[in-house]
């Protein structure tokens, strides 16, 4: 059996074979835009194991190499430090490294959703690119309003527009705003269209897929976007031993500093998935808001925490009621959030 450890980037990729003593049997630099010579290189290797990083371009080697390998692994970056630490750092070393993790089987392996994950990752990553985009017109339309003294809060109503009409602007800051405005128009004309695709998408769910959606759907407060980015982001619960783990991947784990037997909890870690850490930080803004049991919670955190560490202990106890409930298969109940 020969183990092929592979560093892949945009325009090359470095392979490095060993055998199971770790003797480097081989090395290759081949182009990527050759598709048909990596092909032709793999096949000749006989009987191999491959592994490779799981960077954001993995997926296409990936799809070639399948059909020859005996297994193919997805390496976990962050967790291959000693890669990254390596003050001898080249591409040929890191295939080396990756070969001889292979070899001694103990490659730390990243998750690869299916292409149906993969297709709901798109929709919604897209979805809050345009609601970013939105947001970003909307305070610059805010920031030239304030220079007249004219903010205000209805200001993307019907009736905050019509007085954004007969207010009297210097040329530029006119000129200004009124590509803002058609910026706004455009983006949320699509942000109605990636709603759609995302309703279609939804509708042609699984039955797995689709009690998962309801079971989230059933927390009072949490709606649609939110529980269409945690089933994206999450991709499949059961890859996960538990919730700590979740919250990990979420990002929403605090750090935590021991010096002379004492213990400090540090900011949280922000690893894994920014979009689920988002979402969940909005979703238990509006939970404190509407919500008396969530509120009484979170009044109790504030007492000891300030009010965004506070908030986002909610995002994180939101999350692992989440895990439970997509766990058990049993739907939101009361007794999900002691108060």
């Amino acid at each position: 059996m020969k183990y092929a450890g592979v560093d892949l980037h945009k325009q090359t990729l470095s392979v490095c074979v060993v055998d199971q003593s770790r003797t480097v049997l081989e090395r290759k630099r081949l182009q990527c835009r050759d598709e048909q010579s990596i092909r032709e290189y793999l096949a000749a290797l006989g009987e191999f194991r491959l592994v490779v990083e799981a960077t954001a371009s993995y997926e296409w080697f990936v799809r070639l190499a399948e059909p020859l390998a005996e297994k193919v692994l997805l390496a976990h970056p962050k967790k291959l430090r000693v890669i990254a630490e390596s003050t001898r750092k080249s591409d040929r070393l890191d295939a080396q490294v990756l070969a001889e993790f292979l070899a001694l089987d103990m490659v730390p392996t990243s998750y690869r959703p299916t292409p149906r994950q993969r297709d709901h990752r798109r929709l919604v990553r897209q979805r809050d690119s345009i609601q970013r985009r939105i947001t970003s017109v909307k305070n610059r339309m805010r920031r030239i309003m304030m220079n007249y003294n004219a903010d205000r809060r209805d200001l993307f109503t019907r009736v905050g527009l019509q007085v954004l009409q007969d207010l009297k602007f210097s040329a530029a800051d006119l000129f200004a705003l009124k590509q803002m405005e058609a910026e706004l128009k455009f983006f949320q004309q699509q942000l109605l269209e990636a709603d759609r695709q995302l309703r279609e998408f939804a509708k042609q769910a699984p039955v797995r897929e689709q009690q998962l959606r309801e079971l989230l759907l059933s927390i009072p407060g949490v709606g649609t976007v939110t529980t269409e980015v945690v089933l994206a982001e999450i991709a499949d619960i059961d890859r996960f031993d538990s919730q700590k783990e979740v919250v990990a991947y979420a990002g929403l784990a605090p750090g935590q500093r021991e010096s002379a037997g004492r213990s400090r909890e540090l900011h949280i870690e922000k690893t894994g998935s920014k979009h689920l850490r988002w979402v969940l930080v909005e979703a238990a803004w509006r939970l404190i808001r509407h919500s008396p049991r969530w509120q009484a919670i979170y009044e109790r955190l504030k007492v000891r925490l300030r009010a965004k560490k506070a908030v986002v202990a909610i995002a994180r106890r939101l999350l692992t009621v989440m895990t439970a409930i997509l766990k058990s298969g049993e739907p939101f109940s009361a007794a999900h959030v002691a108060a």
